[in-house]
């Protein structure tokens, strides 16, 4: 079907709402097209896209054909599945209750049970409530970090890690199956709630939760929690509840929130892009820290699974690490503070974080491993773990993109355990006195100079999708011999598999002075990743070459 074809099906439809009539009617020949040459897809972290009508957005429609899919794949399971039913949470974006009462509607409409929250949940606390419910499987209606103008699906498995396959392609089957308008049934609310399939979930799991969190501390007792200032930011999201109870309960008790920020709202009225990871989320608490004299702020993304920082250097001016270092941190933290790891004691991150984490770990004496972009795979061999499949304890996992997870508690990023240990590993330095920058550049001076550049280039609508996939494309026809100058050691094409993991689309290109070279579509956002690495024993030697393979591989990718 053309994209025109498709449009005119969506017009033609009656019981379209106003809303949607409206989008569609005022359409230009462009907006049509973006809207509908295509379906939305399952990326990395399941759905994500702009709100509005269309195939290509995600709207009731889309996200009643997606719970369609799951609904079938559970009542494959069999009625035991039925029963054990599904969590369902969402954030404070656009229209995320109204998905999360549509996908519970379509899942009663197949006898399935639904758990809905209350109220706004983040997304650790859903991948939680799946195992703690012991449901068959979980949604979270979030985009996580994405501008305000778009929305997301996630689906979780009942090991409360976000789906691989074969759940994942059963799902999406069963999806490209299913006519949008008339191949999905709804139960309303009322009918449902009467018949045991949609019941509400809240407090008490909070509660749980927050128990579950406190047992991951390093050194509960460390000592001056009093002492240190943080100033703390959900940018407009819903962690605010979950990370204030947590840091209070845990007794840090000089705790300041950004006012303008603390509360719910879809629209990010304070920043365009609530995402921790761009420094100028964080005006408004380094304005306050300076107020108060805090030397550490803490930020969660919209849906508190990512977490960043800002933290004072040692001339007074603020140091904002990015996602590698606040991992290295992490780690480095966990070997040498906390108790009785195991000897089988494995950290997992992601083939495009810092090679540094790998040097951390072994000579520590633990394990490292990666996978593949997408904690989903960090959650697979949790399970794996678990399950005796693979040898190893969990200890720590992280991605570059500021998400981490300590304990086994979620099987996803988790901005609440993770802003707990910041504020405890902040106390403890500063009762050695040190700091959170001196210890990261102890690292370096330690491990060697690993430097890090990760350049997202937006690439929007069909004709960007065409231009990353043009980019991708002359990279595989390329032979690499040279870049910058410097000695091609190793090429890996991930879409031929690597390392026996999962076929996927990145490029990694290796130098003979193990600079690390990494091109990746974004799964989750209409953007081409460019991942630079650089390694050197002395600090401005690697910053030098990191300012010039930023420009030159950016160049080499170009001009391909």
């Amino acid at each position: 079907m053309t994209y025109q074809e498709n449009y005119q099906k969506w017009l033609d439809f009656a019981e379209l709402p106003a809303y949607l009539r409206d989008e569609l009617v005022a359409m230009d020949e462009k907006t049509k097209e973006d809207a509908f040459y295509t379906n939305l897809e399952f990326g990395t972290a399941g759905m994500r896209g702009l709100i509005g009508a269309g195939t290509n957005r995600i709207n009731i429609y889309v996200v009643r054909q997606a719970t369609e899919g799951l609904a079938q794949l559970i009542d494959s399971k069999g009625e035991e599945a039925k029963k054990r039913g599904v969590a369902i949470a969402y954030d404070s974006r656009h229209f995320s209750p109204e998905f999360a009462f549509e996908s519970a509607q379509v899942l009663a409409a197949h006898g399935i049970k639904s758990y809905v929250f209350e109220s706004l949940r983040p997304t650790p606390e859903l991948s939680f409530a799946v195992r703690y419910l012991g449901t068959a499987s979980g949604i979270n209606i979030t985009a996580s970090h994405n501008p305000k103008e778009y929305n997301g699906y996630k689906v979780y498995w009942e090991d409360g890690a976000q789906i691989v396959d074969p759940q994942a392609t059963g799902i999406v089957s069963a999806v490209e199956a299913v006519d949008i308008f008339n191949g999905i049934k709804l139960m309303d609310e009322k009918e449902a709630i009467e018949k045991g399939l949609l019941v509400y979930v809240g407090e008490k799991l909070d509660d749980r939760f927050i128990e579950e969190v406190k047992k991951n501390a390093i050194n509960p007792d460390v000592e001056n929690k009093d002492k240190i200032k943080i100033v703390y930011s959900p940018l407009h999201g819903v962690a605010a509840r979950p990370v204030e109870r947590i840091l209070k309960e845990m007794g840090y008790t000089s705790v300041y929130p950004v006012k303008e920020q603390e509360q719910p709202d879809g629209n990010f009225p304070t920043c365009d892009y609530a995402n921790p990871e761009d420094t100028s989320v964080f005006k408004l608490s380094t304005e306050l820290a300076d107020k108060v004299g805090a030397e550490i702020c803490i930020a969660n993304d919209p849906d508190g699974d990512r977490v960043g920082l800002a933290v004072l250097d040692n001339n007074g001016k603020w140091f904002f690490p990015n996602g590698n270092q606040i991992g290295i941190l992490f780690a480095e933290y966990i070997l040498n503070h906390k108790k009785d790891i195991p000897a089988n004691g494995t950290m997992i991150t992601t083939v495009v974080s810092t090679p540094l984490f790998d040097t951390i770990v072994k000579k520590n004496g633990k394990k490292a491993l990666r996978v593949l972009t997408g904690f989903k795979y960090i959650g697979e061999k949790i399970r794996q773990f678990e399950n005796k499949d693979l040898d190893g304890t969990f200890l720590f996992g992280f991605e570059e993109s500021i998400g981490y997870l300590v304990g086994t508690h979620v099987r996803d990023k988790d901005a609440v355990v993770a802003s707990m240990i910041i504020a405890e590993m902040a106390t403890t330095f500063k009762n050695n006195g040190s700091s959170i920058y001196n210890e990261i550049i102890k690292i370096y001076e330690k491990y060697g100079w690993r430097l890090e550049t990760t350049i997202p280039i937006t690439k929007k609508g069909k004709d960007g999708l065409e231009e990353i996939q043009k980019i991708m494309k002359s990279m595989r026809e390329k032979t690499h011999t040279e870049i910058a100058g410097i000695k091609v050691k190793e090429y890996r094409d991930y879409q031929k598999g690597v390392e026996d993991l999962p076929k996927s689309d990145v490029i990694q290109i290796v130098l003979e002075d193990e600079t690390y070279l990494t091109v990746r579509p974004s799964g989750t956002e209409p953007k081409i990743k460019f991942y630079i690495s650089v390694v050197d024993s002395d600090k401005k030697v690697a910053e030098e070459k990191l300012a010039k393979l930023e420009k030159e591989f950016l160049n080499y990718a170009e001009n391909l």
